[in-house]
């Protein structure tokens, strides 16, 4: 199983078509071209009613191989589901608020940015650190020197503008 083979089983689990209501988006390191051995296909959903997406959830991939599905019944936190499809592990999120306001986009979002405007010397750092044992944010974060905590840090780069995001690039020797 390698890497690139993550789409043939989003295909096979029909999990973009089954969560059409609730525009499902695939992110993190498999579609930024990042992913370590292991890694997830996560997948951010749009579920104002986090019953109705965990009932489609359940009802499809309950059968699945280390399938489990977490909805709490208070507050706003997302449902998430976790199951393997095909050898390929997934999480599947689904919180109340739109896509293009969650977090786990908004950071997609902002490392996809950067990817675009990199020359290949920031791939190739968040690459290693990666492969050194960091979650994504926290190599991103290392890479362009971020101090604290590399999520809020990841979520301040979003509102910056290209030629922000360049120099920020160029100032770290990366751009």
């Amino acid at each position: 199983m390698t890497i690139g083979h993550y789409a043939s089983a989003v295909t096979s689990s029909a999990v973009m078509e089954l969560l059409r209501p609730f525009d499902p988006h695939i992110v993190g390191t498999l579609p930024l071209g990042l992913a370590v051995s292991g890694r997830d296909v996560d997948i951010v959903c749009h579920a104002l009613d986090p019953n109705a997406f965990a009932d489609i959830v359940w009802s499809h991939y309950q059968s699945a191989d280390d399938f489990v599905l977490y909805r709490w019944t208070s507050g706003t936190r997302p449902a998430i589901a976790r199951f393997v499809w095909d050898g390929w592990p997934f999480e599947l999120f689904g919180d109340q608020l739109p896509v293009r306001q969650q977090r786990g986009w908004i950071h997609f979002e902002v490392e996809r940015r950067l990817l675009a405007l990199d020359d290949g010397r920031l791939r190739r750092a968040v690459s290693e650190l990666r492969a050194d044992g960091l979650k994504t944010e926290p190599a991103f974060a290392a890479a362009l020197g971020i101090p604290g905590d590399p999520y809020p840090g990841l979520l301040e780069l979003a509102a910056e503008t290209d030629a922000a995001l360049r120099a920020r690039l160029a100032a770290c020797g990366l751009g």
